[in-house]
């Protein structure tokens, strides 16, 4: 029984992190706080030099108009090497592209980071097949593992 309960918690973060992604959404709990897990992130896709094009703080625009919103942000980068022959199998993926990773905290407390599947964005626009795919899928999986990591 106890082993059980030891092994419960991590199969719940396992299916927390996969449930979501027939979908086309990849989340993961993170070992951090919001704020520190986009940082982290920003600082991570930065240094594989990728170009951060936005960092939207939803939770300053909702303050903004008198509102509360837990931490919410969306952090907006990308790299041609990748994107453009994404574009090049299938040019409408653009309208998805720059690539875009959201970090919120739940009611709970737990901040999440979560992002596009790139094989479900690729089978979106016809481009399952698209060589470029897995290594996008395996970056942005790399950056989220390394952003939410303790």
């Amino acid at each position: 029984m106890t082993r059980l309960r030891t092994l419960a918690p991590l199969c719940l973060a396992v299916a927390a992190t996969t449930a979501t992604a027939a979908d086309g959404f990849i989340e993961k709990p993170s070992a951090h706080a919001a704020r520190q897990t986009m940082d982290r992130l920003e600082s991570i896709v930065k240094e594989k030099g990728m170009t951060v094009f936005a960092r939207i703080d939803h939770a300053a625009g909702a303050a903004s108009v008198g509102a509360t919103l837990r931490p919410t942000e969306v952090l907006i980068f990308g790299n041609p090497k990748g994107g453009t022959p994404l574009m090049q199998c299938a040019q409408r993926v653009g309208i998805d592209l720059p690539l875009k990773a959201l970090v919120w905290e739940d009611a709970s407390g737990q901040a999440w980071l979560g992002y596009t599947d790139p094989v479900w964005l690729a089978a979106r626009h016809g481009a399952g097949d698209c060589p470029v795919v897995p290594n996008i899928a395996k970056a942005l999986s790399a950056f989220s593992e390394a952003a939410t990591a303790r």
